[in-house]
């Protein structure tokens, strides 16, 4: 199955995401995945449904790990998968305000979370984008860094003259020939061998994040990914285009960017008149 996934360009994180889902499913059973039935496979996904009560995200990465495998590595059909399916969810994302992004980044007190959290947010990178930026990313002359987006799917994105500012002081900090954002060393390590390590690591970026989120006194359920979704809301209130926010986000429809429409302060305040007059009279 590893070989399989390596044969068709999947990252090591959905690697390891789909054999982790295959060893559940193993487990569970306590024999072998390849002599289950798709009866098993229903009885699973029942329990992870209705015992575990797993979201709708967690039975869906199960069920894409699962399909792979029984699909690509075993080379069967899998027709039970239209029945697990859970249905989609419409939910809309969270959005801080600009003020909110500022007081909780502020409140970031290691300066490379701070810094690589800073442009995250001023330019609408996922997680891992932000965290994996490297020094020959930037491009200074064209004011733009070069993105290693979801699924292979590289684009150019905007640099703002602040973050640029930013990022050349942070680097002066560190000097790594290769990331932006190298991790910080640990006690008794050497800067020098340090900086030859990789970058910042996911888990450190969130927990910065959440602490600085804790003492800010804001409120709403945000995360790291939450400053992705800020950015594309403030561009659409700001009156940037939404298919240049398409193009900067690397979103393949542009029903997917479309949906921060519903989010913006100018829709809610458009809206705001007419619905005060619902009652005009009563």
């Amino acid at each position: 199955m590893i070989e399989d996934m390596r044969l068709r360009g999947y990252s090591a994180r959905t690697q390891e995401t789909y054999v982790t889902a295959v060893r559940q499913l193993a487990c569970h059973f306590g024999r072998s995945p390849d002599g289950l039935t798709e009866e098993d496979l229903r009885r699973y996904f029942l329990h992870l449904t209705e015992e575990k009560h797993l979201a709708r995200p967690s039975i869906t990465i199960a069920l894409c790990g699962i399909k792979f495998f029984w699909e690509s590595t075993l080379g069967r059909p899998l027709g039970v998968l239209g029945i697990v399916r859970p249905p989609r969810e419409r939910k809309l994302p969270v959005v801080l305000s600009r003020e909110e992004v500022h007081r909780i980044l502020r409140l970031v007190r290691i300066p490379v979370y701070r810094v690589c959290l800073a442009t995250i947010y001023s330019c609408g990178l996922r997680l891992l984008e932000g965290a994996r930026l490297q020094v020959p990313d930037v491009h200074s002359a064209e004011m733009r860094l070069h993105v290693h987006g979801k699924g292979g799917r590289d684009r150019y994105v905007p640099l703002p003259d602040a973050t640029l500012a930013m990022l050349r002081d942070h680097w002066k900090t560190h000097r790594s020939p290769l990331w932006l954002f190298p991790a910080p060393p640990r006690r008794g390590v050497p800067r020098a061998l340090a900086h030859g390590g990789g970058p910042v690591t996911r888990s450190s970026l969130q927990s910065a994040f959440r602490r600085a989120l804790l003492k800010s006194g804001v409120v709403k359920r945000a995360h790291v990914h939450t400053l992705r979704h800020s950015y594309a809301t403030h561009l659409l209130e700001d009156g940037v285009n939404v298919r240049v926010i398409q193009e900067s986000l690397g979103h393949g429809s542009l029903r997917t960017t479309q949906l921060y429409t519903h989010l913006t302060a100018e829709v809610r305040a458009a809206a705001r008149d007419p619905i005060n007059r619902l009652l005009e009279g009563f």
